[in-house]
């Protein structure tokens, strides 16, 4: 907001020395027609970056250091969109889940800690206690090992400062298990190992 107050002034001042007398009429209007493109071109910009939505990206990994595809994050007035673009992958289903530490350390990726669960509820989307924030459905890898998913996760945000935010201080990772989630054991779906791993980050 700085910057654009100060351009609007700087504008103004640079507007009121321009003297319009001693030029003709095709003159003036080609003089205000610049004036005006220079205007449009100044607050274009300004505006897209004020209605641009949160945003952030994981780079996930294999347990021996490989790519595992991306994963871009959108923020919606109804939660987290994700979408990821996987790879490398063994064929068949497999649990997908947000993690509540931003650290991802192979080949266990133990240090992506547990679901992300700020409400402390049990896990699975079956379970009469859950869900926790961080369950997502299971993920279908067909025999190339590359999928792309988009999933809606609510009661997270990318907005800093809450309880339910993925980019709080310690951050957030996305994580893919071996097996499938069974939507109900606490804490994790009897899901198996933690076979890729990115961590989220701002973008």
């Amino acid at each position: 907001m700085r910057l654009a107050r100060w351009l609007q002034h700087r504008f103004a001042e640079t507007s009121s020395r321009i003297s319009f007398e001693e030029i003709t009429g095709e003159q003036e209007d080609t003089v205000s027609s610049t004036i005006l493109a220079v205007g449009v071109l100044i607050a274009v910009p300004i505006a897209a970056g004020l209605d641009a939505p949160l945003a952030a990206k994981a780079a996930l990994q294999t347990a021996d250091g490989k790519s595992a595809g991306t994963a871009r994050l959108e923020q919606t007035p109804h939660g987290v969109l994700i979408r990821a673009a996987l790879e490398k992958l063994s064929p068949g289903e497999h649990a997908f889940h947000v993690h509540e530490t931003g650290k991802c350390e192979p080949p266990g990726f133990q240090s992506a800690g547990g679901h992300f669960n700020p409400a402390h509820h049990k896990h699975g989307i079956k379970s009469p206690e859950g869900q926790h924030a961080g369950d997502m459905p299971d993920i279908f890898v067909p025999a190339g090992g590359k999928l792309t998913v988009e999933v809606l996760v609510p009661g997270v945000t990318l907005a800093p400062g809450g309880p339910d935010s993925l980019l709080d201080a310690d951050g957030s990772a996305l994580v893919v298990h071996a097996k499938a989630d069974d939507d109900v054991t606490d804490p994790a779906g009897n899901a198996g190992d933690r076979i890729a791993c990115g961590v989220i980050v701002k973008t």
